[in-house]
Parts: C-alpha cells; structure tokens; sequence
C-alpha cells in the first residue's frame, strides 16, 4: 500500500538500518519495526483527501531529500551566527542544525535542579525508565508522517521536570534548517515529560535559509503530569522553499494546565496536527494560534481536543490573514466521552481574505457523547471592514498603514494570550511587519550552517 514517495524511504531504512541503529539508543530502535509496518499499510495523506483539504504530505516527502544516515555533526556557532533572542527574557537556549541536537553555552550549568535539557541519547542513559514509558507512546501510532518519523530518528531532544519543580526562566529551543548544500529532511524528535505539580515556559522557533527546498518532520510528545503547568510557544519564521510537518500530541492529568500558542508568521508548505487528551479530572488546556499567508505560502493546522474525563475545560482560537495567492486551512474537533460530564469546550476560527485570489478552508467539528456539557464552535471567513478603513483614510491615515493596522488589531486577542510580555512585544512588532511586507526574522537568518558530508 505504500506510495513511491513512502517506498523510497523504506528501501533506504532497509539498505542502512544497521547504520541507523547504531547511532541511536535502543528504546529508539525498539520502536521501528511497527512504525515500518505503519508506513508500508498506510499511505500519506493527498490534498483532499479528509482531513487534508490543501496540505499534500505525499507531496511534501517525495521529492530525493538527503537523509543525515551517518550523523554527521552540523557545524553551528549559534552565539556567532544565530541570534533569536527575545528582548528583556533572559531565556535557557538550545539548538537542533536539522536534526542534531547542540547545549548553548552553559544550558546545563544554568538550569535550576530538577530540570534536564538534553538530547535522547543522553535521556536514555540518565532516566531510561522515562524514555520507555514515554517514547513513541504518546504521538498517534496510525499516522504515516509520525510512522515515517519514528522509523528514521535517531536522536531528539527532552525537557524533563521532576516533581513539584518550577522552571522560573523560560526554555528556548530554536531550530535551524538548511545549511547542508542539498535538499534535507530533518528528522525531529522532542520530548516534554513534567511530573506532578512541575511547571515551565517553553518557546520553540524555526528557522530555515532561502537557498534549499529542504523538509522538517518533527513529532513532539508532551505528558503533563497532576498539577502540571506547561506554556509552549511554538513560532515559525521559514523560507518560502521550506515545507514543515509537525505533529504535537499533549497527554493531560487531573488538575494540569497546559497553554499552547503555535503561530506562523512566514512559511513554505506548513501542516500542524495538534492533539490534546484531557484525561484527568479538572485538567484545562487553552490553544491558541495564528498563521500569515501570500504568494504560494499554504498554512494548514488541524486541532483535535478529547475531552476524556469530568470538570476540563478546553478554549481554542486560532485565526488566519490570507493575501495574494496564498492559501490557509483549519480543521477543528472537539470531542466529548461519554463519561465526561461537567464538561466547558469552546472553539472559535476567525480568518480575513485580504485578496480575491486568496483561499481559506475551515471545518470546526464538535462530537459529543454526554449530556451535561458546554460546548461551542464557530468560523467565520470575511474581508477587512471597508468601512473602517475609509474612516481612517478621512482620518489622514494612508490607506496601506490603515490596512496593516486593522489586520494587527484582528491578531491581537491571539498575542495577548501569552502571559510573557516581552514576548507579545515582540511577536507583536513580528507580525506588524509581517503584515507590512517587511522581512523582519527574530534571528540574524539565514544561519551560518555548515555540513559537507550529509548523504542519503
């Protein structure tokens, strides 16, 4: 059943498997034959297929990309030639060059007790029983790309907090793409693991340069314990010739709270599958996102809430800006289990069209299996108000500022949902311009990535 865009992966696990496993710890390779058998049975989704209206990940994996088999290190001076500081947070920085994983300077001396930062392969041998209980459990184990993944990683990342410990300074994880002289795929893993009662900030960013059409495959596992509290932010600054696939699936216990802004300022191809299970008394999780889109740019998210236990409370709002040519899709669940009684979920998707040949697809879904429940859902599509904006050009504002204006003024309940400050300041002034048609990245891209002897 496998496509020739999967196939020419499976010969190349099958030709270097040995390789492969060699350069991984044995929970990874542990995993791999029935993410194979995955692969082989279920095809990657097509655009229009369900629940891909636009996103083609058939598509997006079948052009020949290089493959790091070898685990040749990518030479990166982060602190010379990549900077994507927030101003005013002092943040605990590491890197991934494609797919290898690099401390910044003095990330294990800085992080309080109780908190790890490190890759899988050092996860495995400092706290093996987490990797085995975890790894590879939480992600969807029927999704091709997640399959595709779990067949070909061979190292990642882990934030690990132990019990009743709070992580004060936010963690700073940036992804850096490209810099390899080919066309890449960047295998990605990231692991979040919190205890009972821990807590932590995380931001993630991705980058990538404008010079390759290179691929990322990430899949990030996140379990929060009772009394968790997690904050990921996951931004997105890449080259119009970068396409992402990104699958986060949260796993949530009684009493947790988890706060998720996944935004994507500047993109190629991009499809984000968000997956929460509420499956503790009392959890509440609150997503929130947003997406730019022109030219040939294609922002797709899909978010699927289960509300699997009583008393949770789940609000998502995501909104997209489309302009010329570009293309945005969002596809929401909400589902509620029988037993999930005393349940509050709210789903709202808001988009402007701010061009005739711009495309918006949306799908808010609700499936609810129990009667004493709150619950709604709602999109909207629609065009910048033409009557404001002739107010503000009387006004003596020109007509581009007044435009830009009114598209940051629909973006700003998504941004102001981020408790950091600094960091709405920053995003703010991001997606002001973004939307001026400004190129204004928040690092010194493209990176000064260096590796001669990645190979397939």
């Amino acid at each position: 059943m496998d496509t020739p865009s999967q196939k020419q992966y499976l010969d190349l696990y099958d030709a270097n498997a040995a390789t492969v496993c060699a350069h991984a710890p044995a929970v990874m390779n542990e995993r791999r034959a029935a993410a194979r058998a995955v692969l082989e049975a279920t095809p990657l989704p097509r655009a229009g297929s369900e629940g891909h209206k636009y996103a083609d990940l058939n598509a997006m994996f079948a052009p020949d990309l290089g493959v790091n088999i070898t685990r040749v290190p990518f030479r990166v001076d982060p602190a010379g030639a990549f900077r994507c500081a927030v101003p005013n947070v002092s943040t605990l920085t590491g890197f991934t060059a494609n797919d290898v994983f690099t401390a910044g300077d003095g990330l294990s001396e800085r992080l309080p007790q109780g908190v790890t930062v490190c890759s899988l392969s050092d996860a495995a041998g400092l706290m093996p029983e987490v990797m085995e209980h975890y790894y590879g459990r939480i992600a969807p184990a029927d999704n091709a790309a997640v399959a595709l993944n779990t067949l070909l990683a061979q190292d990642g990342v882990m934030v690990h907090v132990a019990r009743n410990v709070r992580c004060d300074k936010p963690v700073q994880l940036v992804n850096i793409l490209g810099g390899a002289g080919i066309d890449m795929l960047a295998v990605r893993r990231l692991m979040v693991i919190l205890e009972a009662g821990a807590a932590i900030k995380l931001l993630v960013c991705d980058h990538s340069d404008d010079s390759r059409a290179n691929v990322s495959d990430a899949v990030v596992e996140m379990d929060l314990g009772p009394g968790a509290q997690l904050e990921y932010y996951d931004f997105e600054e890449s080259s119009p010739t970068t396409s992402r696939y990104a699958s986060v699936t949260v796993r949530q216990d009684a009493a947790s709270r988890l706060t998720m802004n996944v935004s994507t300022l500047r993109c190629g191809t991009t499809r984000n599958d968000i997956r929460v299970e509420l499956n503790g008394e009392g959890a509440e999780a609150h997503l929130g996102g947003m997406a730019i889109s022109d030219g040939s740019q294609l922002a797709d998210t899909s978010a699927t809430v289960l509300h699997n236990a009583p008393h949770c409370i789940s609000n998502q709002i995501f909104k997209y800006i489309v302009d010329q040519n570009g293309r945005g899709a969002f596809e929401g669940l909400i589902k509620v289990a029988p037993e999930a009684h005393h349940t509050e979920a709210y789903q709202n998707n808001r988009n402007i069209l701010a061009a005739p040949t711009s495309r918006m697809h949306t799908q808010p879904q609700l499936e609810i299996y129990c009667d004493d429940v709150k619950a709604s859902h709602g999109a909207a599509t629609g065009q910048i108000d033409a009557r404001a904006l002739f107010y503000m050009e009387t006004r003596g504002i020109p007509r581009d500022q007044a435009r830009t204006m009114l598209m940051q003024a629909f973006m700003a309940d998504v941004i102001d949902a981020i408790s950091l400050e600094p960091l709405r300041d920053r995003l703010r002034h991001l997606v002001e311009m973004r939307l001026a048609g400004i190129h204004a990245s928040c690092g010194a891209c493209p990176p000064s990535v260096n590796c001669s002897n990645s190979e397939k």
